[in-house]
């Protein structure tokens, strides 16, 4: 059975990243989710997409060049669909108390050495304050955090995320030792797919929104996907 992933929470339906998404992916009965995190001036880890303000919020500046007392107090419920409340940023503790998700996918974005370093030890801390080492994996696309996580937090599992063919992500999923894969659908072929699951993966694939593209992957036999849309799939998928 393929399982279902709401990414940013629902973002095809609220605000991405914010609480009232997370919620709405729950209320649909989709206890996964995919979300992504960057750190807050004082250490905290914001979830939040982009490294900059003003996408999601209209404001200039960096996450990182805020503390997290006024990162929480910004609305981010800006290009999404329309939204009457306001949607602040959310803490990760927030939501790691407040929705109780089976499991995470918890995407950190390219980083330096150093920055990988502290996320990683940030993830780590949080993860073990609320006893969820058995339902988060960390993932990225940079090798620096899969190193940090490798070498750090062995104890939690690592995914790596695939958007590009020229890199072979089977090779480098097994150089980092993960466990996860998550795949751009463009890139998932059934032959693919098969030689990942051999090798062990999870292979979750993403960003799928469209019904029949659902149950095309489905029918491959991926073991998960990551849509925007979590209520339609579960009436697809169903």
């Amino acid at each position: 059975m393929t399982l279902i992933y709401g990414h940013r929470g629902a973002k095809g339906e609220a605000p991405e990243n914010t609480l009232i998404s997370f919620q709405r992916c729950l209320e649909h009965g989709v206890n996964r989710c995919e979300l992504d995190l960057h750190l807050s001036r004082d250490g905290e880890l914001m979830v939040i997409h982009d490294p900059t303000l003003k996408r999601t919020t209209g404001l200039r500046g960096k996450v990182i060049e805020q503390d997290a007392a006024d990162l929480v107090r910004h609305d981010a419920r800006l290009g999404g669909p329309g939204w009457r409340q306001p949607c602040p940023i959310p803490r990760l503790s927030e939501l790691f108390e407040r929705c109780p998700f089976e499991h995470w996918q918890l995407e950190v974005k390219s980083a330096s050495k150093t920055r990988s370093v502290q996320l990683v030890k940030a993830i780590d801390a949080l993860v073990k304050r609320h006893g969820l080492e058995q339902k988060v994996c960390i993932t990225s696309s940079s090798r620096e955090v899969l190193r940090a996580a490798q070498q750090l937090a062995p104890h939690l599992q690592r995914g790596l995320v695939a958007e590009y063919a020229w890199l072979d992500p089977l090779k480098v999923a097994k150089h980092y030792d993960c466990q996860l894969l998550a795949l751009n659908w463009t890139l998932c072929t059934p032959e693919r797919l098969l030689k990942a699951q051999k090798q062990g993966l999870h292979v979750s694939v993403w960003t799928v929104n469209e019904p029949a593209l659902m149950r095309r992957l489905a029918d491959f036999g991926a073991d998960s996907i990551i849509t925007d849309f979590p209520g339609l799939a579960v009436r697809t998928l169903s």
